[in-house]
């Protein structure tokens, strides 16, 4: 089976990370026509400072389906607790089961660095399951049919745009989400279990406000944009036949790529 052509999924650690960090330009493809997926390995299930682990993972699947379905994407269900996102057989063998079933030609997923493991895990996770996808010899759990197919895989800019050793991250394309920022705002209101401890922790809106500011950081690095969500583009080997960037293409002018990145990656 190929790969659909307008396809993209998301995947994220936690609930809410896709909307942190990726939602902008999901919405946007969205927009332009494409299938989306969501998909968080984790459940969410350390979200909480009062809640039992079935209660609070209970509240954030409910409140990820609610986020997603404001936007029209398809929820694929968590598959472990927080903080037990290992890069496993088991684990990945669930995320290529999805991945062959939904044959993304785009996959959006988490940084490779990032301040936590959970995160940079999910990453790796995503990236062997795109890999892995037309294996015939790599087992899947539940078991689909490789596929066959071209991949591009983008990595979101790190929570805080920063490594885990205080280095300012910066992306290699920049994509404008100035006109969906209200939406993902929206999104992101639908966490509201989180929203209501880090607001109590950290002071009034602090969950939304974080948000925004990282999105009016991403857009000020890019020197072009009010709003963007940056990412970086993976080596195309194991994902695509040659070289290719479909976010630029379906995207157009909303999607600048920065031209000192790419001269960086030759030197």
């Amino acid at each position: 089976m190929e790969c659909e052509a307008k396809t993209v999924l998301a995947i994220g650690a936690h609930p809410d990370d896709i909307e942190f960090m990726m939602a902008g330009t999901l919405i946007l493809l969205g927009k332009a026509g494409w299938d989306m997926h969501y998909m968080n390995i984790g459940n969410g299930s350390c979200g909480t400072a009062d809640k039992s682990i079935e209660d609070i993972a209970a509240k954030r699947t409910e409140e990820s389906k609610e986020a997603c379905g404001l936007i029209g994407a398809v929820y694929h269900e968590s598959i472990c607790n927080d903080l037990e996102i290992y890069h496993t057989t088991k684990i990945v063998s669930r995320v290529v089961s999805v991945v062959r079933t939904v044959r993304p030609a785009v996959i959006l997923t988490s940084s490779p660095q990032d301040y936590m493991e959970d995160h940079i895990n999910a990453s790796r996770i995503a990236v062997t399951a795109a890999f892995a996808r037309g294996m015939l010899n790599y087992p899947c759990e539940p078991c689909v049919e490789p596929v066959s197919c071209d991949t591009a895989v983008y990595h979101a800019l790190p929570y805080g745009l920063k490594t885990p050793l205080r280095k300012t991250v910066r992306a290699g394309q920049y994509v404008d989400i100035s006109s969906v920022i209200d939406t993902k705002l929206k999104m992101l209101a639908c966490h509201s279990s989180q929203k209501e401890w880090l607001d109590t922790s950290q002071g009034m809106n602090a969950y939304l406000n974080t948000m925004d500011a990282f999105s009016r950081e991403a857009g000020r690095m890019s020197g072009q944009f009010e709003c963007a969500e940056g990412w970086r583009r993976r080596l195309h080997l194991g994902f695509s036949a040659q070289e290719q960037d479909p976010i630029s293409a379906v995207l157009g002018n909303r999607c600048f790529t920065d031209p000192e990145y790419e001269k960086s990656l030759d030197t």
